[in-house]
């Protein structure tokens, strides 16, 4: 579906990939986050090809460069809001362990959901378990953010924030690519890239 696809992401800009479904978004999302391999091709990140990595080096790229805001949370059932974005921290050496929890008691807040740290993903609306996904995504400060229809379960004012806040992440010097069918996402995003 990929066939190519050739495309440069620079850093500090926010990208909304659109198209109609089935068109390779969430592919092109995958493979750009090593979560999928590419056929054939090169994907390069900061100028080194990653294509031939070993799985435990593409985890280490993702724990320190990737952080990902997927479709369908993916959040642990059995931890609360505040355990569940903890959780990348927990892997990354350089995240102090006295500093996790304030760090992500603070994205919660980013969010509007400090208040539900001890709650359960079984105990929050759809809304409030893509916003915890969010911060649960930017807990070890990636350098790129992939997020694959990032306000899928959002009204239109928390869809706002989540948009804004990724805008403001692109002018922070991070890469945001967000695959979504949502046109609000022209009002934010740098690039449009249709596919």
């Amino acid at each position: 579906v990929l066939d190519g696809v050739n495309y440069d992401f620079e850093k500090g800009k926010f990208y909304a990939i659109m198209g109609r479904s089935g068109a390779g978004k969430s592919t092109l999302l995958n493979i750009i986050g090593t979560i999928d391999d590419a056929t054939e091709g090169d994907v390069c990140i900061e100028g080194e090809n990653i294509s031939g990595l070993k799985e435990k080096e593409k985890a280490q790229l993702r724990m320190k460069k990737i952080g990902f805001i997927f479709q369908g949370f993916y959040l642990n059932p059995y931890l609360n809001a505040l355990e569940n974005v903890i959780t990348p921290m927990r892997i990354n050496p350089e995240i102090p362990a006295k500093e996790r929890r304030s760090l992500a008691l603070n994205l919660l807040d980013s969010f509007g959901v400090k208040e539900l740290e001890k709650s359960l993903p079984s105990q929050m609306s759809g809304g409030e378990q893509q916003r915890v996904c969010i911060a649960r995504a930017l807990a070890n400060n990636p350098d790129i953010i992939l997020a694959d229809e990032p306000t899928g379960n959002l009204d239109e004012a928390n869809e706002k924030i989540v948009f804004s806040y990724l805008k403001k992440l692109a002018g922070e010097g991070h890469t945001v690519i967000a695959v979504s069918h949502n046109e609000a996402v022209k009002d934010y995003a740098d690039e449009i890239v249709e596919m």
